[in-house]
């Protein structure tokens, strides 16, 4: 943390911040458990919850820190130093709360989080084949499966992405929330379940006939670009006078995940440092590999790329809550380029951070490659980001085709009726 930091926002930052540096510390010494369980142990779990940690990203309204982005990337920084699979189970567990602070009308935001604001959702942007939807009086029963649901483990609820049929019968997608309670959540994460983000929650999850009312289901966020659809704002903004309650997300996961492999990259670059001060040079073992140039170089580019994704990674989230901030404050609309630009600008922090773990575990020498390894397992957890949908090339693309005028993708494309019917 920078000297002279200090959140605008939440007013314990700085000791949350430091908290979450110890937390990491204990994280870090319970890699191999938390792998093999599939996400991080009770005993961490209740030092989050009890510090807070999970309300930092909800209303004040419900006992929360009022939205403070900044202060939540720099935990995701510390929590994902100390193991990045746990900086992900945790991540994607408390960050949903924008969705719930944003799009949900006030009963049920009042219904859900509760007096103490104890809301913790994982979020399945999509099922596995089609689930069904039977209309019944005043909601829905659903079946269906769900995977890759980050976070579950540690979850108070769930929040799923469908389509279902909408005005005039066509297609509509939604997201929708139930109670952990009310699904099955299956034991196929952890261990050697993936290769890598062995620690991150993310399990599937399979509802059996769940009955859910219609006042918790709204159109799906996860392709809201724009506040063109959100003139009057959204009930979030109406009710706690936050512009972070827009609840324009697409942009913002991606300063999460910015946050998670910044994480990564510094943790590479500890354990990396450490080898090099042990371990003898290959043809001068008089000396530590420290004093070898080559070594040098590729450890001060290495260091050079974290420094870039932690910047980026902050950039882009400031950039984000100044925008949410204008619309706020100015009623200055944020535009499908302005998103894109968060999201970009969090994309290459990622990708810088990629590339330091990678150029570290690349000359690092065999006994790297041992399972077990902790530069092993920060490789194998960046190549989880490198095959995931927000690394893929369609930020740059969505983004020249807003540039020159030319078609945009029907998922990212700003719904115009209602989704659901009532």
């Amino acid at each position: 943390m920078p000297s002279g930091y200090a959140s605008t926002r939440h007013p314990l930052a700085s000791q949350l911040i430091a908290r979450a540096r110890q937390i990491g510390g204990k994280l870090r010494a319970q890699q191999d458990q938390s792998d093999v369980r599939g996400c991080y142990s009770d005993e961490i779990h209740r030092e989050l919850l009890e510090g807070g940690f999970y309300r930092i990203l909800q209303p004040r309204m419900f006992n929360g820190g009022g939205g403070d982005c900044e202060t939540y990337i720099r935990v995701i920084f510390e929590l994902s130093r100390g193991h990045p699979g746990s900086g992900w189970c945790y991540a994607l567990a408390s960050s949903h709360a924008l969705v719930l602070g944003a799009h949900f009308a006030e009963e049920v935001q009042r219904e859900l989080f509760g007096s103490a604001g104890d809301f913790r959702a994982a979020f399945a942007a999509g099922p596995v084949g089609i689930p069904t939807f039977e209309r019944r009086d005043g909601g829905y029963r659903v079946s269906g499966l769900w995977a890759f649901a980050s976070g579950i483990p540690v979850s108070t609820h769930f929040l799923g992405g469908a389509f279902i049929p909408g005005v005039n019968g066509a297609p509509a997608p939604v997201a929708f929330v139930v109670s952990r309670s009310s699904v099955e959540v299956l034991p196929d994460w952890g261990g050697d379940a993936a290769m890598g983000m062995q620690a991150s929650g993310s399990n599937s999850v399979r509802l059996n006939g769940v009955f859910i009312p219609d006042r918790h289901i709204i159109p799906s966020p996860v392709g809201l670009l724009s506040t063109d659809s959100l003139p009057e704002g959204t009930p979030g903004t109406r009710l706690h006078g936050e512009g972070v309650f827009l609840g324009i997300i697409f942009g913002w996961f991606s300063c999460e995940f910015g946050a998670i492999f910044t994480g990564a990259a510094r943790a590479a670059l500890e354990e990396y440092e450490r080898m090099l001060r042990a371990k003898p040079m290959l043809f001068d073992p008089h000396r530590a590999r420290m004093h070898d140039p080559e070594l040098q170089r590729i450890f001060g580019e290495a260091l050079c790329r974290a420094d870039a994704a932690e910047a980026l990674t902050l950039s882009a989230t400031r950039l984000y809550t100044e925008q949410c901030d204008r619309w706020m404050n100015e009623r200055q609309p944020i535009t499908a380029a302005d998103t894109l630009r968060v999201w970009g600008t969090a994309r290459e922090g990622c990708r810088a951070a990629c590339e330091c773990v990678e150029m570290l575990f690349h000359s690092a020498g065999a006994s790297g490659a041992k399972s077990g390894d902790r530069l092993q397992r920060y490789f194998r957890d960046v190549q989880m980001y490198r095959i995931h949908f927000q690394s893929q090339a369609v930020t740059p693309m969505l983004r020249a085709q807003l540039q020159f005028g030319t078609e945009v993708p029907l998922p990212f494309r700003t719904p115009t009726a209602p989704l659901v019917p009532h």
